[in-house]
């Protein structure tokens, strides 16, 4: 068995600014956005958390070309700093990890804070470094209180709000798992669909026991409707799942044997000539690349 290859160096290193080359130009309107105010008072009170992104140091010009981070290379201008951790890729830059990636990802944005004040950097200098109320902060904090592992593993590259977690942690590990199963497969992982399935909950799925009270808009007979629906998409859900793979399999074969039967020059021209309009879907599902088309 192969060792998997890093695209990047795990351990940062440290390279003066002035060695770091950005691919991208801001217009000067840029240092006025709030954003870009947030990252100069982040910095200045807890220093840079999360690393550039640079490829590796060209022999030449002994320079590193700036893959992610222009925003903070630019604070850190602005700041004064001579120099900054980098994180050094060493495959293609257009695959890098880091690349695609245009918003953090909430579980990520948690584990940042943690970082932060696992540092020592109370929740009020750090909630005034990102231009936050304290409270927001402390509810970032404490993303992940009661969630389960598997739940957390599903929702590591999902954007959501705390009151989705807030829901979420009134319900056992294998509900919560479930829950997010459906959010994701429909997806919308919002704080409302996760009340909708905390109503739809049974009582012995609940972490205390028992259902809420009183549900705002709704009466017992439409809560006993949904939590039907709910167990009926459930039990839909998983049949799917278990038959993916092989409905998978089964469009690949089809797909193949299509495009060998099209490549047969009499075939080709007789649907041309008797069946033109199905000879065009045929010709469009062999074109097919991913099964998301």
């Amino acid at each position: 068995m192969t060792g998997v290859t890093l695209g990047f160096v795990p351990e940062p290193v440290v390279v003066a600014i002035d060695d770091i080359l950005p691919t991208r130009k801001f217009p000067s309107s840029v240092l006025k956005t709030r954003k870009f105010r947030q990252i100069i008072s982040s910095i200045a009170e807890v220093g840079l958390i999360e690393p550039l992104s640079v490829t590796t140091r060209d022999a030449t010009t002994q320079k590193y070309t700036l893959l992610d981070g222009h925003l903070r290379l630019l604070a850190l201008r602005e700041l004064g700093r001579g120099d900054a951790a980098c994180l050094v890729a060493t495959d293609d830059e257009a695959y890098t990890y880091n690349n695609r990636v245009n918003r953090l990802a909430t579980v990520q944005e948690h584990y940042m804070i943690r970082r932060a004040i696992g540092r020592g950097v109370t929740p009020t200098r750090l909630a005034k470094a990102l231009g936050v109320d304290v409270n927001h902060l402390i509810a970032r904090i404490t993303l992940l209180d009661g969630l389960c592992p598997e739940a957390i593993s599903m929702l590591k590259d999902q954007q959501f709000s705390p009151s989705l977690s807030k829901t979420l942690r009134k319900m056992k590990p294998t509900r919560q798992v479930e829950c997010v199963e459906l959010m994701l497969a429909a997806n919308c992982v919002t704080a409302s669909y996760a009340n909708a399935l905390l109503v739809a909950t049974p009582a012995n799925a609940l972490v205390e026991g028992r259902k809420p009270s009183r549900v705002a808009g709704m009466t017992q007979e439409q809560i006993a409707k949904m939590e039907r629906e709910m167990s009926n998409l459930q039990a839909q859900y998983k049949l799917a799942e278990q038959n993916y793979g092989q409905d998978v399999l089964n469009l690949v074969l089809a797909r193949g044997y299509l495009g060998r039967l099209l490549e047969n020059e009499a075939v080709a021209s007789y649907l041309n000539e008797h069946y033109p309009e199905l000879l065009t879907e045929l010709e469009a599902i062999v074109e097919v690349e991913s099964i998301e088309q």
